[in-house]
């Protein structure tokens, strides 16, 4: 059906090309009506897709690379930190549909090693800052309770500055004793250097002799990563168009369904979380014993 689709896009383009056409197309494209016609839409399709995703086998943890808050902001003419805050809340909204979905392991990918040393002073006080006002919201937050949400954190936090530090063992202290689903926020990340502690910590036990070459497998290495004592993940999802794992959960994702969206991440919606679900069921079935 390509060149009916070609056939149509001709044909509208040379409509518009009279103002008796573009005129009223642009004014009804920028009205309250036609705004209110694609959110019913969407909230249709997101709905039916629930509907048949809650029907089919249910990933038990998912991990997001939240990519593309600068780019939105690029796009959409507004400053980063605006673009970066507009990422914190689609957290939130992620959150909820973790939650209404029972999905028991969610991980997300907010700050790598590399970006702490790459990016500006300014960039980076402005990030710190967002986490500490999103870590003291998570302990405000009814459903985080309710729920039962553990929040933990995982990466190398001797880079991360002092604020940070007290507000990540306010949130991980404050739900430590809950048994709900599990939210890690992966901190100045990099699995690299995440290997590499375990690989260390491993040759040192194993120099006084706490562990023997015979007792070096792979829990032993799982054991001593950053996200200790979680299951891999079933499905990693990546916003912005970029089509790879950028350093992260490398160990962790060998045998991991991965989708990638050309949706920059304050623009994921419902109904691209949906669908990324939905690909995990399609792959499962596919290829499941």
């Amino acid at each position: 059906m390509g060149w009916l689709g070609r056939i149509i896009d001709r044909t509208a383009k040379l409509l518009l090309s009279f103002s008796i056409i573009r005129v009223p197309a642009r004014w009804l494209a920028n009205s309250r009506f036609a705004w209110s016609f694609v959110s019913r839409t969407d909230r249709v399709r997101a709905n039916r897709l629930r509907d048949r995703v809650k029907r089919g086998e249910i990933p038990q943890h998912v991990s997001i690379i939240m990519d593309g808050n600068r780019r939105f902001a690029e796009k959409e003419g507004i400053e980063s930190s605006t673009g970066h805050r507009y990422g914190k809340q689609k957290l939130e909204e992620v959150m909820d549909w973790v939650l209404d979905l029972d999905i028991p392991y969610l991980t997300v990918y907010a700050l790598s090693t590399e970006n702490v040393t790459s990016r500006t002073g300014a960039e980076l006080e402005v990030l710190f800052d967002l986490y500490v006002e999103g870590l003291r919201e998570l302990l405000e937050n009814e459903r985080i309770y309710s729920n039962r949400v553990q929040v933990r954190i995982a990466g190398h936090k001797e880079l991360l500055p002092p604020r940070v530090l007290t507000a990540i063992e306010a949130a991980e202290t404050g739900t430590a004793d809950h048994d709900g689903c599990v939210f890690t926020i992966c901190l100045a990340y990099g699995s690299r250097e995440e290997i590499l502690k375990a690989v260390r910590s491993i040759a040192e036990d194993h120099a006084a002799g706490e562990i023997s070459l015979e007792q070096i497998d792979q829990a032993s290495i799982s054991d001593r990563l950053y996200t200790a004592g979680l299951p891999d993940p079933d499905l990693i999802i990546r916003t912005s168009g970029e089509e790879r794992i950028s350093n992260f959960l490398l160990w962790q994702a060998a045998y991991s369904e991965l989708y990638f969206t050309d949706v920059f991440w304050p623009s994921f919606s419902k109904a691209d979380f949906y669908t990324a679900i939905e690909s995990y069921q399609h792959r499962r079935r596919r290829f499941g014993g």
